[in-house]
């Protein structure tokens, strides 16, 4: 959401017009909500809201619980239930529940064409990939030039087994990925990574098709200045975690160097969603005491405890084909000019992202004597000076403004 918004925020600047189609918000359906972004959507953006058909209510009504996350990441272990109503959406619901917005959206761009008005280019923006069919459609009925935005693989992510698709929904889902790689005039990734998955996909395309736009930090979300803590060794995630993450071994690195060093106050505040099963990781290891649970909270007030931090964490999860997950908000991490916890796989696009910036390295899941090396400088730093803000700033050339310029050429080429 914030890649689109960010983007349609900076799009005139480069002399594209934008007009933005989206879900009346009397209608939609989300496990959260920030209504304090549409405050940068600028005023003379139009925005289309429609009518949408999902059953996201009626999962509501028959669970008793939540929209889910991404990767079912608020539901624990699924029980009966969610099992069954996961495979009913795994094969009634192709790609994805979402669907059911598609014909609302279509007809709403026909209403425009129909007046007259004409457009350079479309581009759909996804998961969820049902909303990339809308853009199959348009090409196929108006030839219009179509970038096709995929955030996430398709077929590939990591929860995809987990919705228990039939084999002829694995066909028929794996068949509207390869018309969307194969049709959109441009395919847009986020990662290095990604867009070499897709080509192993489809090799005969060409190279060129595939562009790798990363996300990136807003500079005017990072107005107010650091404020790292001078109390205490802050370590703070924000985001949703879970038991996927791995990130036990992190958390008894941290109960060790805290018992190593109990002049320096070890302290950890999470920030957003967590899973029942990583609280219980954390009471395990001990560290129940020293950390702090915020729920979610708007998008500013995550940007101020990012600053207000001593140190980041940041996790990928371990899942196969992990290495191209780039997550939103390690740039807004960088931004933040803090050092970076990263657990994940060493040689990933995180890692390398990372090194490149100066803000730190991957973490092995395992490697508990590296994690404990890193604890220990930080600790020795800090024991020094307790602001760790880095020296050098190296991560412009994220800022949301620099990546919608790249958007607006990638458009016009």
């Amino acid at each position: 959401m914030q890649r689109c918004l960010k983007w349609v925020k900076h799009l005139g600047q480069f002399g594209v017009e934008a007009t933005v189609i989206t879900v009346d918000p009397a209608q939609a359906t989300y496990p959260v909500r920030d209504e304090s972004l549409l405050a940068e959507v600028p005023a003379d953006v139009r925005v289309i809201r429609t009518k949408t058909s999902e059953p996201f209510e009626s999962y509501k009504k028959l669970t008793g619980r939540a929209v889910p996350y991404g990767g079912f990441a608020n539901e624990g272990k699924p029980g009966l239930m969610q099992k069954a109503l996961r495979f009913v959406r795994g094969n009634l619901f192709i790609p994805d529940p979402r669907r059911g917005w598609n014909r609302h959206a279509l007809a709403a761009v026909e209403k425009l064409l129909a007046a007259g008005e004409q457009f350079d280019a479309v581009l759909t923006s996804s998961p969820p990939h049902s909303t990339q069919l809308i853009g199959l459609a348009l090409k196929k009925r108006h030839g219009l030039r179509w970038l096709a935005d995929l955030r996430d693989p398709w077929t590939d992510i990591y929860y995809y087994k987990d919705l228990h698709h039939t084999p002829l929904a694995s066909w028929l889902d794996a068949r509207y990925e390869r018309q969307v790689l194969t049709q959109a005039d441009t395919v847009l990734v986020t990662s290095p990574e990604t867009k070499r998955l897709f080509m192993a996909k489809l090799p005969e395309l060409p190279s060129a098709k595939f562009q790798v736009l990363p996300n990136g930090y807003d500079e005017s979300d990072f107005q107010k200045s650091s404020q790292p803590p001078t109390d205490c060794l802050r370590i703070t995630h924000t985001g949703t975690i879970t038991e996927l993450y791995h990130i036990d071994c992190l958390l008894e690195a941290v109960a060790t160097c805290a018992k190593r060093h109990p002049d320096v106050p070890l302290r950890l505040r999470f920030v957003g969603q967590v899973s029942a099963q990583l609280r219980g990781q954390i009471e395990q290891a001990g560290l129940l005491a020293a950390t702090e649970f915020i729920p979610f909270v708007p998008h500013d007030k995550s940007v101020e405890y990012l600053l207000s931090a001593s140190v980041l964490l940041m996790a990928i999860p371990d899942v196969p084909r992990n290495f191209g997950i780039l997550p939103g908000k390690i740039f807004e991490y960088l931004a933040a000019n803090k050092p970076i916890l990263c657990v994940g796989p060493a040689g990933s696009d995180a890692d390398n992202l990372l090194q490149e910036c100066d803000a730190g390295q991957a973490l092995p899941y395992r490697n508990s004597a590296l994690m404990l090396e890193t604890l220990e400088a930080l600790v020795a730093q800090w024991r020094h000076n307790p602001n760790l803000d880095l020296p050098a700033v190296s991560h412009h050339r994220y800022s949301r403004r620099a990546l919608t310029a790249r958007l607006a050429e990638i458009a016009a080429s």
